[in-house]
């Protein structure tokens, strides 16, 4: 997608501090964290929302899940935990329609969060 500012973030046109990279999936730092770590984890395919997800990209989805734990564990923080947040739509407030998750970690999260 031409407008899509994650398919600019891996295509390298826009830079990132990305924290881990596979042929699959992307990790970076969120520009306006809201926990001490903030990352934003990404399928490199475009796919815009859950609804537009196909079979085939099953293991896409599933490599976020695994990249996720390796990121907390290569943090030192797999012991106290994260949360891992999805925005779908705009009553959500997905703002990027790019399939992501918010990785949150680094202090306790309440719930409901805010």
């Amino acid at each position: 997608m031409q407008d899509c500012i994650f398919c600019k973030i891996i295509n390298k046109e826009i830079p990132a501090e990305v924290v881990y990279e596979d042929g699959y999936v992307m990790a970076f730092k969120d520009l306006k964290p809201e926990a001490p770590v903030h990352l934003l984890l990404i399928p490199k395919k475009h796919i815009p929302t859950f609804f537009d997800l196909e079979e085939e990209d099953a293991e896409i989805m599933g490599r976020i899940q695994i990249a996720a734990g390796r990121v907390i564990r290569e943090l030192g923080l797999a012991d106290r935990g994260f949360r891992l947040i999805s925005n779908c739509g705009r009553d959500a407030e997905q703002i990027v329609m790019h399939i992501h998750y918010h990785l949150l970690a680094g202090r306790p999260l309440k719930w409901p969060p805010g």
